[in-house]
């Protein structure tokens, strides 16, 4: 015998449930009349009555507590079944390469509004100094700090790097001229050029010619030179975006300037890349980052 129509079990079911015509109408967004239509559907289908009518109740005859249970169980491993196929939705991939420290500094303290607002895209961090190619396939997009150009590529300009003096708070450096027998933390920049931010180009700018700058800690990773200065170890020439949060947290001071701009962050892609949607996803949301921020 073909099974029933599913409309009629599922109202039986919701008005066993109830005990109530007018409840199963409201679960299911319909007429208290549909759900009295589907029942007397299912019972004429059936040759025998499920409910006993009253003015003001129903309850279910024998034949229809017989059938409860079953339709209960039935549709209830229905919605356990459907739950676990939406669970295994594959989720939309993302891969952007980000040098360590931008990461470290900037990106991964925000990533959970990222995932907030896009719990379908699974975004992958390829972390390293070298320049990927993205025509390869190994990432979709990628972070570069630079001038540039990138041809061939989408540019999106995030914000302008400026780098200034900070240290420890400990320290007690009040001026310039402080700064005479400090420590320096150098960064090791893999390409220099004439807007490279350094020590010697900084102390030409703020006037102190006779800085002996041969000593010092280099670094080849940003966050280190930074946890060093966290440390009282030395006065480092820090990017601002990457000291933002120390600084607002009391462990370093940037005691005075002035400021240097650096190069520009950029998120560039091809264009071309099969998750173009996710990219420009991400770009939109460490848009309106920066924009919370105050970046530019």
């Amino acid at each position: 015998m073909p099974l029933p129509p599913l409309a009629t079990l599922r109202a039986f079911e919701a008005a066993a449930r109830h005990l109530s015509f007018k409840r199963a109408a409201s679960e299911l967004a319909v007429t208290p009349t549909a759900i009295s239509h589907q029942v007397r559907l299912l019972e004429e289908t059936l040759g025998v009555r499920l409910f006993d009518r009253k003015p003001r109740q129903v309850t279910l005859t024998a034949a229809g507590q017989e059938l409860y249970p079953t339709l209960r169980d039935g549709f209830a491993g229905f919605a356990a079944a459907i739950d676990r196929v939406k669970a295994r939705k594959p989720q939309r991939g993302l891969t952007v390469s980000v040098l360590a420290s931008f990461a470290a500094k900037w990106l991964l303290p925000r990533l959970g509004g990222f995932q907030a607002a896009h719990p379908d895209i699974h975004l992958r961090l390829h972390t390293s100094a070298e320049v990927v190619d993205l025509h390869s396939g190994m990432a979709d997009a990628a972070v570069r700090y630079g001038r540039g150009p990138f041809p061939g590529m989408v540019v999106q300009t995030l914000f302008a790097d400026r780098f200034a003096p900070v240290c420890s708070p400990m320290l007690n450096i009040q001026q310039p001229n402080d700064l005479r027998g400090q420590t320096f933390l150098h960064l090791e920049w893999l390409r220099r050029d004439e807007a490279t931010p350094t020590w010697a180009r900084w102390c030409k700018r703020a006037g102190l010619d006779d800085v002996d700058l041969s000593s010092g800690l280099s670094f080849s990773d940003d966050t280190h030179a930074i946890q060093a200065a966290i440390a009282g170890q030395g006065v480092v020439l820090a990017s601002s975006e990457m000291v933002r949060s120390e600084i607002a947290a009391g462990l370093l001071v940037q005691p005075f300037g002035p400021v240097m701009e650096g190069h520009h962050y950029h998120l560039i892609h091809t264009g071309r890349s099969a998750n173009i949607r996710e990219v420009e996803a991400f770009g939109a949301w460490m848009a309106d980052e920066i924009a919370k921020d105050g970046a530019v």
